[in-house]
């Protein structure tokens, strides 16, 4: 296994289900998953992806990132590649980047891998080093490759039959009629097919979202905090797909942070092996029969952040 992510210095977690890369420099980013054995990166990686921004190129790499929402230019993509601090103690690591100049905010990833699972506990914290109150939520992202389908449990939120029970936003670029999205009574599902015109959605889940490729389901489990208001017109699940990389993505509620003060946001992330599926009509008989992924728990035992 490399010990560098396209010339960038890496370091690693790993158990015997698991190996995690993380930027050991730049970041905080966590670049490679990989199955024991296996070098194929579940990730998606693009190192050739950049843009410009008052402080310098902000590089999108590839992998799982910490942004905070609502999205706004210089806010969302202060560049992080310099200056990341890393705390590591047996399973578990911080990576923690400096103040970021434009916010005033501090941004820290910290992970851990359970001891006898595919299972990794992923913890982002958002600290206001700033001098004045910011409304901010933690929006955790994770891109990966294309050739599977992200899945998005719906929250029914009454069964009241006047009433309605659930909601799907869109961005100003998604077409209703794209091929990719197939929406089902109770769950959402794009097809992360290449396609120049990217697309994205979101929604209120129940507490999880997934990608299945080639038998591999990578679901992310988190608190939903439905009594809470989150950004986006109340979403705490989107799912971006242009025609390079797919991203599936949860936020935390909206919070309006005091200098001095941090916010939390934590992810369970479960590597799952199931059967393929090879059209929406498969996948929807294939998650059917996987209501079992709700009451998925950690195995990793509470305890205080590093």
């Amino acid at each position: 296994m490399m010990d560098d992510f396209h010339g960038l210095k890496t370091l690693s977690l790993s158990n015997s289900f698991l190996r995690l890369d993380y930027l050991a420099e730049a970041g905080p980013r966590l670049v490679r998953l990989t199955l024991a054995g296996s070098d194929e990166n579940l990730f998606a990686e693009t190192p050739d992806v950049s843009w410009p921004t008052p402080d310098g190129d902000y590089y999108l790499r590839g992998g799982h990132r910490l942004w905070h929402a609502p999205e706004a230019p210089i806010r969302s993509d202060e560049p992080d590649n310099r200056g990341l601090s890393i705390m590591r103690r047996g399973a578990a690591v911080r990576l923690t980047q400096p103040i970021e100049a434009a916010t005033g905010l501090r941004k820290s990833i910290e992970v851990e891998l359970a001891v006898d699972a595919p299972c990794v506990t992923v913890r982002h914290l958002i600290e206001n080093d700033g001098s004045s109150a910011i409304e901010l939520a933690p929006w955790a992202i994770t891109m990966l490759p294309l050739g599977g389908f992200a899945i998005v449990p719906q929250h029914r939120a009454t069964e009241h039959p006047l009433l309605p029970d659930r909601h799907v936003v869109a961005w100003p670029y998604t077409r209703w009629h794209d091929a990719r999205l197939n929406i089902d009574d109770d769950t959402l599902v794009v097809n992360a097919q290449a396609d120049e015109q990217p697309c994205k959605i979101g929604s209120l889940s129940t507490g999880w979202i997934g990608y299945l490729r080639n038998g591999v389901f990578f679901v992310k489990q988190f608190d939903p905090r439905l009594d809470r208001l989150h950004p986006d017109r109340d979403c705490n699940v989107e799912v971006y797909s242009n025609h390079r990389f797919i991203e599936i993505e949860t936020l935390a509620p909206l919070v309006t942070l005091a200098p001095g003060q941090a916010t939390e946001h934590v992810e369970t992330w479960h590597v799952i092996a199931v059967q393929a599926a090879s059209t929406p009509a498969e996948l929807m008989a294939l998650i059917k029969q996987l209501n079992w992924v709700q009451s998925l728990s950690s195995t990793i035992a509470e305890r205080a952040p590093l």
